[in-house]
């Protein structure tokens, strides 16, 4: 068939979107379904279709029904100094955003960390969890299976690593019972990659076993305790992807130079905005925007945008030293990679390459690198907050 005749057939509703791959090659079906959709919804797609992405090797394993590409904007911040156990350089961050002074911000806390010297960063934890529910007959019997779970381990460990060359499970911790419902939480190293994937089939095969050995039906291999792709203070406390804890502290003269305020006013602005104002909103992200930082460079480096959730929640901390400012943010939840996933895609291989962390052994820095970040746009914000500068900044530079 050519193009217009499976064009026909989709708009006579004889043939199904996903069954357009079957007839031509996927750059041809992309440009066929985006004609279609043109036509249904009486519009042009022209930027959608102007793209440089390999799209046959992005239908294969990052998209389903592709008509095309999104365009967001890219800006730069930097130079900004890390001072990491696995960062030690300056380097430029990618950002990719549609909002305006953000870029701006992370630049001029950039700028205060570099010329402070630089920002101290770690990575206190690397895991990635997958955490099932199973039912059983009564509370009793749930007990008889986390007893199972504790019992057994260093086999279902075995099996585990069985599907993965690089997978490590490394406990089951905590094993929650709810009435007759389990929550076991697998808690395995990914190495390089974001991981839910490589967690999510070890996983299935633990289960595999445990319907051969015990009475426990697994009702869902996710049952919510992992906790994916939502804020959660299990993952406050335990941790998920990368925890990272960064900090600095800035000298009064740099304080006033850059940020224009003082070390008191952005210790008394952190407090009551960012601890008991978010305490008062019941709130699990003890800080003044993390996303926006996380979900800058997880758009320019490939990373599963919906992470951003979950990094949004840490808190912010802030103490006036004899007129000195020390600024820490702790980042508990931080799933990223380096490896797989979105970061195969071109443009997404380019932002990892801006910073020097594509491809293997680099997740780690590359975790650095979003705590520094971070970093840089919590104290430019608080800081103008201080200096009461927020409101003209995104009138000069928001509204264009």
């Amino acid at each position: 068939m050519n193009s217009k005749e499976i064009i026909d057939k989709l708009l006579n509703g004889e043939m199904k979107l996903y069954q357009v791959d079957k007839y031509v090659s996927p750059k041809e079906a992309t440009d066929i379904r985006r004609e279609f959709i043109e036509k249904t919804a009486s519009c042009e797609l022209p930027h959608m279709a102007n793209y440089s992405l390999d799209m046959e090797k992005a239908s294969a394993r990052n998209i389903e029904n592709p008509i095309g590409t999104i365009q967001l904007p890219v800006g730069v911040a930097g130079p900004l100094k890390i001072n990491g156990d696995y960062c030690k350089r300056e380097v430029y961050v990618p950002l990719a955003t549609s909002e305006g002074a953000l870029v701006a911000s992370i630049n001029r806390g950039a700028s205060t960390i570099t010329a402070s010297g630089g920002v101290n960063a770690h990575v206190i934890s690397d895991i990635m969890t997958r955490a099932p529910v199973i039912k059983t007959s009564s509370a009793t019997d749930a007990l008889k299976i986390k007893q199972w779970f504790i019992d057994n381990f260093q086999e279902l460990k075995e099996i585990a690593e069985s599907t993965t060359s690089h997978g490590k499970l490394l406990k089951i911790d905590p094993i929650l019972i709810v009435g007759t419902y389990v929550y076991p939480r697998f808690v395995y190293f990914t190495g390089d990659s974001m991981g839910m994937n490589m967690v999510t089939i070890a996983s299935e095969k633990i289960l595999d076993k445990l319907a051969e050995e015990t009475t426990g039906r697994h009702i869902a291999l996710s049952g919510n305790v992992c906790v994916d792709k939502k804020p959660a203070a299990i993952n406050m406390i335990e941790g998920r992807g990368k925890s990272i804890v960064a900090d600095i502290l800035i000298p009064e003269e740099i304080v006033n130079k850059k940020l224009k305020t003082t070390a008191e006013a952005i210790e008394e602005v952190n407090v009551a905005k960012n601890l008991i104002g978010s305490a008062a909103a019941g709130s699990m992200a003890y800080n003044a925007h993390y996303a926006n930082m996380v979900a800058a460079i997880f758009l320019a480096t490939g990373q599963d945008a919906a992470h951003a959730v979950e990094g949004s929640l840490g808190i912010t901390t802030a103490e006036n030293r004899n007129g000195d400012l020390y600024f820490s943010v702790n980042l508990p939840d931080v799933p990223v990679a380096t490896v797989g996933g979105g970061t195969s895609l071109e443009t997404a291989h380019e932002g990892l390459d801006i910073l020097g962390v594509a491809g293997s052994n680099k997740a780690r820095e590359f975790g650095e690198i979003v705590a520094a970040t971070v970093l840089a746009g919590e104290l430019s914000l608080v800081g103008a907050l201080a200096a009461g500068h927020l409101a003209r900044a995104h009138q000069e530079l928001g509204r264009g």
